[in-house]
Protein backbone atom coordinates (compact mmCIF):
# COMPACT_ATOMS: atom_id res chain seq x y z
CA UNK A 1 0.00 0.00 0.00
CA UNK A 2 1.37 3.41 -0.97
CA UNK A 3 2.10 5.94 1.72
CA UNK A 4 -0.29 8.90 1.68
CA UNK A 5 0.99 12.24 2.95
CA UNK A 6 -0.99 13.61 5.88
CA UNK A 7 -0.47 17.24 6.96
CA UNK A 8 -1.83 16.39 10.42
CA UNK A 9 0.81 13.72 11.13
CA UNK A 10 4.03 14.65 12.91
CA UNK A 11 6.47 15.78 10.23
CA UNK A 12 10.20 16.47 10.26
CA UNK A 13 11.59 19.50 8.42
CA UNK A 14 14.69 19.80 6.25
CA UNK A 15 15.59 23.36 5.31
CA UNK A 16 18.40 24.10 2.89
CA UNK A 17 19.64 25.35 -0.44
CA UNK A 18 20.34 21.89 -1.91
CA UNK A 19 22.77 23.33 -4.52
CA UNK A 20 22.88 20.47 -5.59
CA UNK A 21 21.10 17.77 -3.56
CA UNK A 22 23.95 15.30 -2.93
CA UNK A 23 24.72 12.03 -1.11
CA UNK A 24 25.22 13.86 2.19
CA UNK A 25 21.73 15.36 1.92
CA UNK A 26 20.34 11.96 0.96
CA UNK A 27 21.97 10.32 3.98
CA UNK A 28 20.63 13.08 6.22
CA UNK A 29 17.13 12.61 4.77
CA UNK A 30 17.26 8.87 5.52
CA UNK A 31 18.06 9.63 9.17
CA UNK A 32 15.46 12.38 9.47
CA UNK A 33 12.60 10.34 8.01
CA UNK A 34 13.11 7.83 10.83
CA UNK A 35 11.96 10.54 13.26
CA UNK A 36 8.36 10.91 12.05
CA UNK A 37 7.88 8.91 8.85
CA UNK A 38 7.43 11.95 6.63
CA UNK A 39 9.59 14.98 5.84
CA UNK A 40 8.88 18.47 4.53
CA UNK A 41 11.87 19.53 2.43
CA UNK A 42 12.07 23.29 2.17
CA UNK A 43 14.16 24.88 -0.55
CA UNK A 44 15.45 28.35 0.27
CA UNK A 45 14.83 30.77 -2.63
CA UNK A 46 18.48 31.64 -3.28
CA UNK A 47 19.09 31.21 -7.01
CA UNK A 48 21.47 33.98 -8.07
CA UNK A 49 22.45 34.83 -4.48
CA UNK A 50 26.16 34.09 -4.03
CA UNK A 51 27.07 30.74 -5.60
CA UNK A 52 23.58 29.24 -5.89
CA UNK A 53 23.08 28.51 -9.59
CA UNK A 54 20.08 26.15 -9.47
CA UNK A 55 16.48 27.35 -9.57
CA UNK A 56 13.66 25.87 -7.49
CA UNK A 57 12.33 23.61 -10.24
CA UNK A 58 15.78 22.11 -10.89
CA UNK A 59 16.42 21.50 -7.20
CA UNK A 60 12.95 20.01 -6.70
CA UNK A 61 13.43 17.69 -9.71
CA UNK A 62 16.83 16.54 -8.38
CA UNK A 63 15.36 15.78 -4.95
CA UNK A 64 12.37 13.92 -6.37
CA UNK A 65 14.56 11.86 -8.70
CA UNK A 66 16.80 10.86 -5.78
CA UNK A 67 14.01 10.03 -3.32
CA UNK A 68 11.41 8.39 -5.58
CA UNK A 69 10.21 5.71 -5.76
CA UNK A 70 11.70 4.55 -2.43
CA UNK A 71 10.17 7.39 -0.38
CA UNK A 72 7.28 8.36 -2.65
CA UNK A 73 4.46 10.06 -0.76
CA UNK A 74 6.59 10.40 2.39
CA UNK A 75 8.06 13.79 1.55
CA UNK A 76 6.89 17.16 0.29
CA UNK A 77 9.09 19.74 -1.43
CA UNK A 78 8.32 23.45 -1.22
CA UNK A 79 10.01 26.76 -1.86
CA UNK A 80 10.46 29.15 1.06
CA UNK A 81 12.06 32.59 1.41
CA UNK A 82 15.80 32.85 2.01
CA UNK A 83 15.46 31.85 5.66
CA UNK A 84 18.68 32.59 7.53
CA UNK A 85 17.48 32.48 11.15
CA UNK A 86 15.22 30.01 12.92
CA UNK A 87 14.06 31.51 16.19
CA UNK A 88 11.68 30.54 18.96
CA UNK A 89 10.71 32.06 22.28
CA UNK A 90 9.94 29.07 24.52
CA UNK A 91 9.03 25.39 24.36
CA UNK A 92 6.52 25.48 21.51
CA UNK A 93 5.91 21.81 20.74
CA UNK A 94 8.79 21.04 18.39
CA UNK A 95 12.51 20.37 18.58
CA UNK A 96 15.45 21.88 16.76
CA UNK A 97 17.82 18.95 16.51
CA UNK A 98 21.20 18.33 14.89
CA UNK A 99 21.60 14.94 13.22
CA UNK A 100 25.09 13.54 13.72
CA UNK A 101 26.43 11.84 10.61
CA UNK A 102 29.79 10.23 9.86
CA UNK A 103 32.90 12.34 9.17
CA UNK A 104 32.84 11.05 5.57
CA UNK A 105 29.31 12.39 5.06
CA UNK A 106 30.11 15.71 6.78
CA UNK A 107 32.98 16.21 4.34
CA UNK A 108 30.71 16.11 1.27
CA UNK A 109 30.65 19.66 -0.04
CA UNK A 110 28.14 21.12 -2.50
CA UNK A 111 30.72 23.89 -3.15
CA UNK A 112 33.21 21.26 -4.33
CA UNK A 113 30.50 19.49 -6.33
CA UNK A 114 29.61 22.75 -8.12
CA UNK A 115 33.32 23.41 -8.84
CA UNK A 116 33.65 19.94 -10.39
CA UNK A 117 30.46 20.48 -12.41
CA UNK A 118 31.94 23.71 -13.77
CA UNK A 119 35.24 21.99 -14.54
CA UNK A 120 33.34 19.28 -16.44
CA UNK A 121 31.31 21.88 -18.37
CA UNK A 122 28.01 20.84 -16.70
CA UNK A 123 27.54 24.19 -15.01
CA UNK A 124 28.48 27.75 -15.97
Amino acid sequence: MAYIWDNKKPTAQMLGRWQPFHEGHYTLFKEIIKKTGQVCIQIRDVQGVDDNPFDFETVKKNIEEKLNPEFEGRFKVMIVPNITNICYGRGVGYKIEEIELSKEIHEISATKIRAKMREDGKLK
